[in-house]
């Protein structure tokens, strides 16, 4: 067993994660994080204020999903 290549090889794949991703975002990934910011704040009495008033500065429909509710 080559240690040495081995640890070489675990300190590229490291630095490779820790380079940010430049890539654009797309529809998708903007879901995404919206998704999981609703989730995140799906407990908060301000959250449910603001999304019953509909304030929102998105172009979607805001969903909220409530664990253990069926879609």
């Amino acid at each position: 067993m080559d240690v040495e290549r081995i640890i070489n090889d675990i300190e590229q794949l490291e630095e490779m994660f820790e380079a940010a991703d430049i890539r654009p975002l797309n529809a998708g990934d903007i879901s995404a994080a919206n998704r999981r910011h609703d989730e995140a704040l799906a407990h908060s009495p301000w959250f449910r204020l603001w999304q019953s008033y509909g304030v929102c500065c998105r172009t979607e429909a805001p969903v909220l999903h409530l664990p253990g509710a069926e879609s």
